[in-house]
């Protein structure tokens, strides 16, 4: 397929494309391996641009391709302006973006700034050179503590378990808020803010229709002499006045990069992933900021009426605070797919990471209701696709992927694992590359064997096992972004009366999305019915299932 001339001069002259924008996240390694070595590239992903443009998505998101040791899945970036080795070359990013292009696909990349690889050249020269250097004040060097300095500066853990400090051989410690591998920059450096304009200046170059963001809310950070305890972090509750996280300070870096989207036409654009509390997240997504920022909340809630309803009109409320459009997801690369999660028994407020207990366990316990939660996937996808705002789909989701619980110990990447055995599952269950043949060493993924181990039944769940098939996943994702693209208007919805299970609302142009969160058949509004995640009972809409109905 080949796109139109309407198609590709729209790429060049909508500014707003990315308010109502459906938009997949490829994760490179796991998604389609063109040469055989059983690592996903940037020629994989060019063979399957065909693929993408029937799936009917607007922008494809690349988390990170950079060279890099994988300490951490490719976010531990040693250049920010280079293609890993074993995944491509700028030549062959070039020719992925101008496909993707001819396909009216438009190109966001990850941007990683709170901190660099231990292998960047910057991080090396700051190790070659002395205590007080221009080099070390790239990143946050201090002296520890103790009268040889052999204490670390504060006795902080961090967010992959472990000091957040490390010694390094002239006894300095640096700071990594992450691994060890991955030391902070140091954002009160004029020289890494402009390093990282001319970053944003080379993809943007390239053809890079906007940004993902990496741990947005990161970046600045208000070091005292005397630090605090892990303690005395942990205890702080009121938003904006954490020394490490969402300082207002940030958004100076990123009025400066607003600066540098604006230099192209149209402006290039961005997306924080900013983990924030809710009244500050609109600061983010302003128009003089990076325009967006994810919304994980239905990410984080149950399967549930009520939750949904909430979520939906708060967030609603706060992109109109912003200026900007709100963002829906239900899977990336960081958490279980929403297939395994609806399959587990609700949360219900409990805190952690939904489903890592069921990992913890192999996949045993508590036992998945496999079909529960693929048919509760469908429905919430459905309702998601419906709402005004951007729609972030994660690859493998549109075939109903479940996450990857049986993985051999042996055989995990992700460094959550290794260094928190028995209490992080880490996140590899739902990186395993995807299936795109009925058989073959990995389902199609490459000639050989893939990176991560495949489950059996993923010949089942292939794109050539659903391409085609009435009903199937793959098939119901495509009507619906065929269908969002005919319907969608203006960023708005009027709720419809319902019942406790049910979310009705109504969007402009005359159509409806009601969803069945129950488990009792619900009436459907008169009109004629577009697209449901499961087959009508008699007229009735099921449980765990959701329609769209054009009533004018």
């Amino acid at each position: 397929m080949t796109s139109t001339l309407s198609e590709q001069q729209l790429l060049v002259d909508d500014p707003t494309w990315w308010r109502q924008a459906s938009v997949y996240q490829i994760y490179p390694r796991s998604f389609a391996d063109a040469n055989g070595d059983g690592i996903g590239d940037l020629r994989g992903i060019i063979s399957r641009v065909p693929y993408l443009q029937q799936l009917g998505i607007d922008a494809v998101w690349l988390s990170p391709f950079y060279p890099s040791a994988l300490a951490d899945g490719g976010y531990d970036v040693a250049d920010y302006r280079d293609v890993d080795p074993k995944i491509g070359t700028l030549d062959e990013f070039d020719q992925m973006v101008a496909a993707l292009h001819g396909a009216g696909i438009r190109v966001i990349v990850d941007i990683v700034p709170n901190h660099s690889s231990d292998l960047h050249v910057w991080f090396q020269q700051a190790l070659a050179a002395a205590p007080g250097s221009p080099e070390r004040a790239r990143y946050i060097f201090r002296d520890g503590l103790g009268e040889d300095g052999s204490q670390p500066p504060a006795d902080w853990t961090s967010m992959f378990g472990g000091p957040s400090w490390t010694r390094v051989p002239d006894g300095q410690w640096y700071l990594h808020l992450f691994a060890k591998e991955q030391p902070d920059f140091n954002w009160d450096n004029p020289e890494v803010r402009e390093d990282f304009h001319q970053t944003l200046r080379f993809w943007s170059d390239r053809g890079v229709d906007g940004f993902r963001i990496d741990v947005a809310h990161g970046l600045t950070k208000d070091l005292a002499e005397t630090l605090p305890t892990q303690a005395e972090l942990d205890a702080i509750t009121e938003p904006g006045t954490h020394p490490l996280w969402d300082r207002d300070e940030v958004h100076e870096i990123y009025a400066g990069w607003r600066k540098v989207f604006d230099e192209y036409s149209p402006p290039r654009i961005a997306v924080a992933e900013a983990w924030v509390d809710t009244s500050r997240r609109p600061r983010y997504a302003s128009a003089d900021g990076l325009g967006q920022a994810f919304n994980f909340d239905l990410l984080e809630a149950d399967f549930d009426a009520a939750q949904f309803t909430k979520i939906i009109a708060d967030n609603l409320a706060l992109s109109a605070a912003s200026g900007s459009s709100t963002t829906w997801v239900f899977s990336n690369h960081d958490v279980v797919r929403h297939a395994t999660r609806y399959a587990l028994p609700a949360r219900n407020g409990r805190p952690g990471k939904q489903g890592r207990d069921w990992l913890l366990s192999g996949g045993t316990e508590p036992v998945a209701d496999v079909d529960l939660g693929l048919r509760r996937a469908r429905a919430a996808t459905l309702l998601m696709l419906g709402l005004p705002g951007s729609a972030y789909l994660y690859q493998g989701e549109e075939l109903g992927l479940p996450e990857v619980a049986d993985i051999p110990a042996d055989q995990h990447q992700d460094p959550a694992f290794f260094r928190n055995p028995g209490v992080d599952p880490g996140r590899d269950g739902c990186r395993v590359p995807l299936p795109w043949t009925r058989g073959g060493a990995s389902f199609g993924f490459g000639a050989g064997t893939a990176h991560l181990p495949q489950p059996a039944g993923y010949g089942d769940l292939s794109v050539e096992a659903q391409d085609g098939v009435a009903g199937s996943t793959l098939e119901l994702y495509r009507a619906a972004l065929a269908l969002r693209h005919e319907l969608q208007t203006d960023e708005t919805l009027a709720w419809v009366d319902a019942s406790d299970d049910v979310v009705h609302f109504e969007r402009p142009g005359g159509w409806q999305v009601v969803t069945n969160f129950g488990t009792e058949p619900t009436a459907l509004p008169d009109g004629e019915v577009l697209v449901t995640s499961e087959p009508l009972d008699g007229g009735l809409l099921p449980g765990a299932t959701t329609a769209w109905v054009r009533t004018a």
